[in-house]
């Protein structure tokens, strides 16, 4: 039987066998994202600085979701760092899909980021 902290250990591995690779700038910063059952939270980073330049999430008081674990929330939390990131002056950005599968609420906030204007 595969619990919870076993999933969890095949995904810290594989976002460190991803993070080799991907590295934020300050002119292409890293666009995080990391998921719980309940909430959906993405910022974009500058690991050369180890600085958050910009973060949102469905705790944020803006994005206005009754719940925060559904593919709709993602979409609005997709789309308010986006607007926060362009407003920073930060078009584009390296997408760290944190070691989730690329499908669901990764995906969803992904294309709404892309659609407020983010390229990656």
């Amino acid at each position: 039987m595969i619990t919870k902290a076993d999933k969890n250990v095949s995904r810290k591995k594989r976002h460190a066998r991803v993070r080799r690779n991907i590295i934020g700038t300050a002119e292409r910063p890293r666009l995080n994202v990391f998921r719980s059952s309940k909430h959906i939270y993405a910022q974009l980073i500058d690991d050369e600085n180890g600085v958050t330049l910009v973060s949102a999430s469905t705790l944020d008081s803006n994005v206005d979701v009754e719940y925060g674990g559904n593919v709709e929330a993602a979409k609005q939390v997709g789309e308010a760092v986006a607007k926060r990131a362009v407003e920073a002056g930060h078009k584009e950005v390296v997408f760290d899909r944190g070691g989730y599968l690329y499908h669901g609420r990764i995906k969803a906030l992904a294309d709404a980021a892309r659609e407020a204007g983010l390229q990656f």
